[in-house]
């Protein structure tokens, strides 16, 4: 039989742990879930490993951190994410793991946006950022993933023994997405119910300083994955500065004979120069990631024989 390990990852969630895991346990009852308790402060642990759940310890602070500890540890046929907040309902569960044990997906994301999102979190940064990550991942990568930032998801084992965590915080869910998309593995979408934090709950995340994070590790992996697009933009900036430099100096030249801006002359050069050397450094880059899109796909085979 399949096995299934529901992985929450946890930092001061004392307040909800017990339902979730009682929710989880009722939704798939031949499940593992396994709690990774984060530094918490509160009896999170504890009260996790009473309703029934394996805890473990990541000490490294960080949601990134923990689910990089968790994909090393855990061996299993499907895995389900879920926070420990109690936001995402376990009834959803069985729907999102079926379709990975049926090899109909390596991920399946757990849709909020497309269901009661925007009408349970209130604080509008966070729904704004949701939607600028949504839109800037699917223009980039040409996809179509409608919740990019979502914590609830399923994983194939694949995936998840394939997948090089780099992040260390929240932005990690943004990193998982990308990295599917760019390795051609197949994606659902799962439309769920999202509820807000009961009260009392407080969410660790900070729409600022963790927004920031997200976009430049858009912008990071954008650069690693679609090297050759990335240094074409940049090439494209720097040859209309160049271009912008340069005319003054054609028109003078023109006009009287003489170039009366050498200044902007070998400004325009100078950016002249850059652009050709950000396009030839695209094209190497590129071909340096379709080589690591090939090992990694001499690794997925490898995967699969040694299963």
């Amino acid at each position: 039989m399949s096995k299934i390990a529901v992985l929450i990852p946890c930092y001061n969630e004392a307040k909800t742990i017990e339902k979730v895991v009682n929710d989880f346990k009722k939704e798939l009852p031949k499940a593992d879930i396994y709690v990774y308790d984060n530094n918490s402060t509160d009896n999170t642990a504890e009260i996790a490993e009473k309703a029934g759940a394996i805890v473990k310890h990541e000490y490294m602070q960080g949601k990134g951190n923990v689910i990089r500890r968790m994909f090393r540890e855990i061996d299993a046929d499907c895995y389900l994410m879920a926070d420990g907040d109690d936001t995402y309902p376990a009834e959803h569960a069985k729907a999102m793991c079926d379709l990975i044990l049926e090899g109909k997906a390596e991920m399946v994301v757990g849709d909020r946006l497309s269901s009661t999102y925007f009408v349970e979190n209130k604080r509008m940064f966070h729904n704004f950022g949701n939607v600028l990550v949504r839109f800037l991942v699917n223009f980039t990568f040409k996809s179509n993933v409608r919740d990019i930032m979502t914590g609830y998801r399923a994983f194939s084992r694949m995936f998840v023994k394939s997948f090089p965590v780099i992040s260390g915080g929240f932005e990690i869910e943004t990193e998982m997405t990308i990295h599917a998309l760019d390795k051609k593995m197949k994606l659902e979408n799962v439309l769920i119910d999202y509820r807000d934090r009961p009260e009392g709950s407080v969410s660790k995340l900070n729409t600022v300083s963790d927004g920031i994070k997200v976009l430049k590790t858009i912008a990071t992996l954008f650069k690693q994955y679609k090297p050759f697009v990335f240094f074409s933009i940049l090439s494209l900036i720097s040859l209309l500065i160049g271009v912008g430099f340069f005319i003054p100096s054609l028109i003078g030249y023109l006009n009287t004979g003489l170039v009366e801006k050498f200044p902007s002359l070998i400004a325009a050069s100078f950016f002249g120069i850059v652009a050709i050397n950000l396009f030839i450094g695209g094209l190497i880059l590129e071909s340096i990631a379709r080589k690591d899109r090939q090992n990694f796909e001499l690794h997925l085979i490898n995967l699969e024989n040694n299963k």
